[in-house]
């Protein structure tokens, strides 16, 4: 699966039932709870640019970790660690397209510390009577996109990121099913190993 059809989808809204209480989380809650999630997983659907929808499971580890596998016949395969991000196309011979992580938004909620007091890294805050809506940047490279999280509930549960490349495209990404503080090992989210595994089939 090539970079741009990874980072290119539509945005699509949850579709979430309005809570009673009906108010914007703060930066200070959203903090600590961005960086209590050690691990992560959850199934996800995304939607391309092109309409076409895919769905599979996400594992993060943070900082640094993060895996998406894609349901059949898609095949396709995303990792991030050791501070690169790896998109393996299922077509392709096993040797996945490397990128660093840094330069995609991504990097933003994998950081082993988040402070959204940080100056100008938060660029949008905002309630939109479901959901809190939050835009970040990196504030020393905003030309590398951005990423907008959704939250919900009184207390933090992340449910949905885009992601806003440097070329303009979008990709969204809804999460199901969140399971946090599972352990998970190193090997699944480790390129180098990923990639001999994928090379063999």
């Amino acid at each position: 699966m090539k970079r741009r059809t990874f980072i290119t989808a539509a945005v699509v809204t949850l579709g979430l039932a309005a809570p009673s209480w009906a108010e914007k989380l703060s930066l200070d809650s959203l903090s600590v709870y961005l960086n209590s999630l050690k691990t992560v997983e959850a199934q996800f659907t995304q939607i391309t640019g092109d309409g076409a929808l895919s769905t599979g499971r996400i594992l993060i580890k943070r900082p640094g970790r993060i895996r998406f596998e894609y349901d059949p016949p898609n095949d396709a395969l995303v990792l991030a660690s050791g501070g690169s991000l790896a998109i393996y196309d299922p077509k392709g011979d096993g040797t996945p397209e490397v990128y660093p992580l840094s330069k995609t938004p991504l990097s933003l909620i994998l950081d082993e510390r988040i402070n959204l007091r940080r100056a100008k890294m938060v660029i949008g805050h905002g309630y939109d009577g479901t959901a809190t809506r939050l835009a970040v940047q990196d504030p020393e490279h905003p030309e590398r996109g951005r990423i907008d999280l959704l939250f919900t509930g009184p207390t933090p549960q992340l449910r949905q990121w885009v992601i806003f490349d440097e070329n303009g495209g979008q990709t969204t990404v809804i999460l199901n099913d969140v399971k946090t503080g599972d352990a998970l090992g190193d090997r699944i989210f480790n390129i180098g190993i990923n990639t001999k595994e994928r090379q063999k089939k």
